[in-house]
């Protein structure tokens, strides 16, 4: 393995989060809420195409229409606003649920595969842009991924994720709760360095993250949070208080790395296909 390529897989390594901790809660920390998918894809149809250099680049490899492949698409945040130049959407998830919620929000025609990628890259039909929001933290083999995004791509490939790894902010509740020191990479930087390492001639654009949905009340927030820290019930009321130390404003409950004042930046990765990874 690569140098870059190492250093990404042995940082995310990082991430596992001890039995003891798993084993006390029902629900798995890795399992996503569709709910919070849905109002973050209603956010986007409401921001649109126009929003932010990851939809510019998709936009523009679009031109004038044509059809988008989108891995890891949740409900369609990543997608669904570039309607007005989709012919076609094919659309990968791992949630059939999900899914689901994308196909209600749509118009388009729609392909949607459950499955996770890049197990299933070879029952996957090729687009003419590819995207992939916010998965990159979830895949050890970047450079695979990469590969495959790029094999499926008639144009271009845009990829998005935050600059550092978006659990990091929550690494103060995990001390205070479990009393476990959490990583803080790996970051874009690194995904980055991998990407160019495997032969791509990757452009980067950031921009501050933009304020995300609300959550429906605090509690809401509470339990979506205790989810992903494997936190049980009878202990909300101090994941609550250190929610409020943390700066949550319980009158306008927002995830910590979606508030306005946030440390977290959205960093857009694209390449185009002319540059494709040596097999």
């Amino acid at each position: 393995m690569t140098d870059a390529a190492g250093r990404w897989r042995e940082q995310l390594g990082g991430w596992g989060v001890p039995a003891h901790i798993t084993e006390g809660v029902a629900d798995s920390p890795w399992e996503h809420q569709v709910g919070t998918f849905a109002r973050r894809a209603d956010q986007a149809l409401a921001l649109g195409a126009e929003d932010g250099p990851s939809m510019a680049r998709a936009r523009e490899a679009l031109a004038p229409t044509g059809t988008v492949l989108d891995i890891g698409a949740g409900a369609g945040a990543s997608s669904l606003p570039l309607a007005p130049q989709m012919t076609e959407l094919i659309a990968v998830d791992t949630n059939e649920a999900m899914l689901a919620a994308l196909r209600a929000r749509t118009s388009v025609p729609t392909t949607a595969i459950v499955g996770r990628w890049p197990d299933i890259a070879d029952d996957t039909p090729a687009a003419d842009v590819v995207v992939c929001h916010h998965i990159a933290y979830n895949v050890p083999d970047l450079a695979e991924l990469a590969r495959q995004l790029t094999a499926h791509a008639r144009r271009r490939v845009v990829m998005e994720l935050t600059n550092t790894h978006p659990m990091a902010v929550l690494n103060p509740l995990w001390e205070r709760l479990h009393g476990l020191e959490r990583p803080t990479g790996p970051t874009a930087a690194d995904a980055a360095a991998v990407l160019a390492e495997a032969g791509l001639d990757v452009h980067e654009e950031r921009r501050p993250r933009p304020v995300g949905p609300a959550h429906p009340d605090f509690g809401a927030l509470v339990a979506g949070t205790a989810r992903r820290l494997c936190v049980p019930a009878e202990r909300f009321g101090e994941l609550a208080q250190g929610l409020l130390d943390l700066g949550v404003d319980p009158t306008d409950p927002r995830d910590l790395n979606s508030t306005a004042d946030g440390p977290m930046e959205l960093v857009t990765l694209w390449w185009d296909v002319r540059n494709l990874l040596p097999a």
